[in-house]
């Protein structure tokens, strides 16, 4: 038996920000939220700036321009949170 089947790529519809969490609504009806701590840019942000956002390519992610942030529709339903640049301690000789 053969199935034929499209695979879509995830794209989004419409973001709501709120305080806790990033709620994606994707144009195949489901609904996925990750919660705002995954981007420690966004957890820091002010809401003015977490509200200041864009919906970028064909709707494959999120820009917030004030926060040189980007969070991909992928990276929310695979569940890969941002990581917190490391600073060097070290002092440059």
């Amino acid at each position: 038996m053969n199935t034929a089947y499209n695979v879509v790529e995830p794209r989004l519809l419409a973001i709501q920000i709120t305080e806790d969490e990033i709620i994606a609504h994707l144009i195949d009806g489901r609904t996925v939220s990750v919660p705002l701590i995954w981007s420690w840019r966004l957890s820091e942000a002010t809401e003015k700036q977490r509200q200041n956002f864009e919906i970028i390519g064909d709707g494959q992610g999120i820009h917030w321009s004030d926060l040189d942030e980007d969070i991909s529709v992928e990276g929310m339903l695979y569940g890969l949170p941002a990581r917190r640049p490391h600073i060097s301690t070290k002092q440059a000789a």
